[in-house]
């Protein structure tokens, strides 16, 4: 898979070093998504308690077949509704990312490894979408990897004051950066 050229910007990372709080970040549209789900799949196929959503197409064309995943019922929420040619608002699906929201506040209870966000977005750095969530599970101490736009790093760091690790589009640094979490906490 290819990886765009962002670099980890944030905190160096070390086992006495590492964030609960990490961001993929990316320059090329789209090529975030496919790691994160790939990892998330996989530590939950490792027997990992990871909970959340990622982003995924049906298989349909234009920007209506992206959907928000579950990761643990496998429950799909629109991400975009269809605003027609020649539409120039957001064509973010507010209702399917408020309906996906319970999922990751159900996440608050569940005691997992890991909280998975497909993105901090207009929507998060404006503080709607997944924000407050966001907010709660940082809060808890909860693991959180979500997907940053190099255009919303800037909000990414505000919004984490300066907490969050920043990774590229990689397997090999999403594993890293877990394994060094779970050498933090001695699991």
């Amino acid at each position: 898979m290819a990886t765009s050229t962002a670099h980890a910007a944030g905190p160096a990372l070390s086992p006495t070093n590492t964030s609960p709080i990490a961001a993929i970040v990316h320059l090329e549209h789209g090529v975030a998504d496919g790691v994160l789900a790939d990892f998330a799949f996989a530590l939950r196929q490792a027997g990992r308690r990871v909970r959340g959503v990622v982003q995924q197409s049906t298989g349909g064309t234009g920007k209506e077949a992206t959907m928000l995943v579950d990761l643990d019922q496998g429950t799909r929420f629109p991400l975009f509704q269809r605003l027609g040619a020649g539409a120039g608002s957001c064509s973010i699906d507010q209702h399917g990312v408020a309906a996906a929201s319970v999922v990751l506040r159900g996440a608050l209870d569940a005691a997992p490894d890991l909280v998975v966000v497909n993105r901090f977005g207009a929507l998060e750095a404006a503080g709607e979408g997944f924000a407050d969530e966001m907010l709660a599970l940082m809060s808890e101490g909860i693991p959180l990897l979500t997907v940053v736009a190099e255009a919303y790093r800037f909000d990414w760091q505000h919004f984490t004051g300066g907490a969050g690790v920043e990774l590229d589009p990689s397997r090999e640094a999403l594993d890293a950066w877990f394994a060094g979490l779970q050498r933090g906490s001695g699991r």
